[in-house]
C-alpha cells in the first residue's frame, strides 16, 4: 500500500484538513466568509476547497464527492447556482446535511473527495 499523506495538519484540533491515500484526496472542514449571506460562504467554501487541491496538484474537476453542511436546510437552494457558476458541468456527486456549527456565523461547509489519476 503507498504511504498516506498529510498535507495540511491542525495540530490544535487533531485533524488533517487535507490527506492523499493512493489516486483519492480527502479534503475536509473547507469553509470562508464567515458571517456572511450563504451564497458568499458557498462561494468561499469553494475557494479554500480549490486552494487546498491545488497544494496537491488538483483542480475543481478532480472532486468526485461533496458532502455540503448547512446550518439552515432551506439554504440548500442557494448551492445548484454556484455549483453550476464554479463546475462548469463538471459536477461532483453530493448529499446536504444540516448541522450545528462551533460559532454561529458559519452557514456552510464542504468535505469532499478528489481522484487523483497517478
Amino acid at each position: 500500500m503507498a504511504e498516506i499523506k498529510r498535507i495540511e495538519v491542525d495540530d490544535f484540533w487533531a485533524d488533517s484538513t487535507i490527506i492523499e491515500a493512493g489516486d483519492y484526496i480527502f479534503v475536509g472542514y473547507c469553509m470562508g466568509n464567515e458571517g456572511k449571506s450563504i451564497d458568499e460562504q458557498i462561494h468561499g467554501a469553494i475557494d479554500v476547497l480549490k486552494k487546498r487541491l491545488k497544494m496537491v496538484g488538483l483542480t475543481l474537476e478532480s472532486v468526485v464527492k461533496m458532502d455540503c453542511l448547512f446550518k439552515n436546510i432551506e439554504d440548500l437552494n442557494s448551492l445548484s447556482a454556484v455549483l453550476k457558476e464554479r463546475f462548469a458541468g463538471k459536477y461532483p456527486t453530493r448529499k446536504a446535511y444540516t448541522t450545528d456549527f462551533i460559532r454561529s456565523g458559519i452557514l456552510f461547509q464542504i468535505d469532499a473527495i478528489a481522484y487523483k489519476n497517478s
